[in-house]
């Protein structure tokens, strides 16, 4: 069978939620997103869609066995197929928490997820900020680089932007020069 395109991936996800909607439509749902998901195990969304709606559903489980059983190997696979993505993480973290009472494993995947998530943050605000700055939308900038600057005092790529966005703020007249205590 050849791989589903992005496109197809996508369609077919929204075909299977929209599945649910009907009044006898969370089975075919199931039974659609359980297709896909054995059609493509690496497609995390499905994946990730799939364990919620179990979770939350009195639908049942794939083989006959513990219905926790199905919904914690798709959220393994999802964490595994997304490189350890955070929302992958903390969907984990939730099930092992809330399902299995288990904290400790939790925590740690709650403060992986967190972890994965705040590089991305910074990431997006130091593009962001650039972005503003070149589109000089400087009180925008100024705006986000408060909120950065307190977010992530140590990151040189977020401390550099910043000062970009004062320094176009300063010489668009929107702020005073800023002094420099020695």
């Amino acid at each position: 069978m050849p791989h589903l395109s992005p496109e197809e991936l996508m369609e077919r996800l929204r075909m299977a939620r929209d599945a649910g909607k009907g009044e006898h439509g969370s089975s075919q749902r199931v039974k659609l997103q359980r297709e896909l998901a054995e059609a493509c195990p690496a497609f995390a969304p499905n994946l990730l869609y799939l364990a919620r709606f179990l979770l939350l559903s009195d639908e049942p489980d794939a083989e006959g066995q513990d219905p926790f059983a199905e919904i914690q190997r798709l959220l393994e696979q999802a964490v595994q197929a997304s490189d350890r993505s955070a929302p992958a993480l903390v969907e984990l973290a939730y099930f092992h928490d809330s399902i299995h009472n288990d904290f400790k494993k939790a925590r740690g995947l709650y403060e992986e997820g967190a972890a994965k998530a705040l590089e991305t943050l910074e990431d997006a605000w130091a593009g962001l900020l650039n972005s503003l700055i070149l589109e000089m939308k400087l009180q925008e900038a100024l705006t986000l680089a408060e909120h950065a600057e307190k977010v992530f005092p140590d990151s040189g790529r977020i401390m550099g932007a910043v000062h970009e966005a004062r320094q176009a703020a300063v010489a668009a007249g929107l702020s005073p020069p800023q002094t420099v205590d020695s």
